[in-house]
């Protein structure tokens, strides 16, 4: 069991550790607020008929969601994966099920639209330089993706 007067002052360096976590997790809020609003305005600029999702609400700092009219979600997150950019076509809680996001249908798009949707994740490690090189490779994946098409279900 530690000295007593170990004990007492535990609770004083919580509270200290605490404070410094609640003004860090501000500062990386706005820092990820930064890159979201970066990345979304290059994307609208280099894919005007992007469309995204939830664009000025209130919503977590390092999210982003987008519909690509005419591209399969999945062709995207292939394309960029082959570029060593990770990205996801669903939520978290979703993976791995091949169903367009049930979310995404509940915010009133339809099912091709949610078929064409990726979300952008940026994190603790996401940079300006991150950031440059998905502004990079989207485009080019867009328009490879929607060459080919929506698949059969999706135009139904």
């Amino acid at each position: 069991s530690p000295p007593r007067a170990m004990t007492q002052r535990m609770p004083a360096a919580f509270a200290a550790a605490a404070e410094l976590a609640v003004a860090e997790m501000r500062r990386e809020s706005e820092r990820l607020i930064a890159l979201r609003d970066r990345f979304e305005q290059g994307v609208r600029t280099r894919i005007p008929e992007v469309i995204v999702s939830a664009a000025g609400a209130d919503r977590l700092p390092g999210h982003s969601h987008l519909v690509f009219p005419g591209a399969q979600g999945d062709s995207l997150l292939l394309l960029l994966d082959m570029e060593g950019i990770a990205v996801s076509t669903g939520s978290a809680c979703q993976a791995g099920v091949p169903e367009p996001s049930h979310v995404v249908r509940a915010m009133g798009r339809s099912e091709v639209e949610a078929r064409s949707a990726l979300r952008i994740t940026l994190g603790r490690t996401s940079s300006a330089e991150d950031i440059d090189l998905l502004l990079e490779a989207l485009p080019t994946a867009y328009e490879r993706a929607r060459r080919a098409g929506l698949s059969s279900r999706d135009v139904r």
